[in-house]
């Protein structure tokens, strides 16, 4: 057992990480798919709250997704209590944050729908940052499915 401080991220690269979730999040708000791509590995392994295990962005989109986005508003990372952590070599980091939402029941009223997720990105030869993990579940006891209605912006 060892009792080193945890390999938390640079200044730098937290922001850098911060804006990254942030960016990501105003494309769930926007149910924007097409300009969510770009933020995710094409060969991404996620977890989900509808999906165990899921390999590629598409699939991640077609099962999860789908399944959220349309159906909720509001969703913004806490980016005050998120904590980044990073290799020593800055290749990798890992954003543990937690996150809140909008939930819909069945007759359109309103509920909070919090939730926390485990991200690990890979940082890019030119620099930016692409997420390879993703692992976003829900707070206990907050209902799964939600029944808002919104378009998807853009496949």
């Amino acid at each position: 057992m060892t009792n080193l401080p945890l390999p938390e991220a640079d200044a730098a690269t937290t922001a850098a990480i911060k804006a990254w979730l942030a960016d990501f999040a105003g494309r769930v708000r926007e149910v924007d798919y097409a300009g969510a791509y770009g933020f995710w590995h094409d060969g991404i392994v996620i977890f989900g709250t509808y999906q165990e295990l899921v390999r590629s962005r598409q699939a991640w989109t077609d099962t999860q997704w789908d399944n959220v986005w349309p159906r909720t508003a509001d969703f913004a990372f806490d980016l005050g209590t998120t904590l980044v952590l990073a290799s020593p070599d800055g290749a990798m980091a890992v954003a543990v944050a937690p996150w809140t939402s909008t939930g819909f029941h069945p007759d359109g009223t309103p509920f909070p729908r919090p939730g926390r997720a485990t991200i690990v990105l890979a940082r890019q030869p030119d620099g930016r940052w692409l997420g390879v993990h993703s692992h976003m579940s829900l707070g206990k006891g907050v209902p799964q499915d939600s029944h808002g209605r919104r378009p998807v912006k853009a496949r």
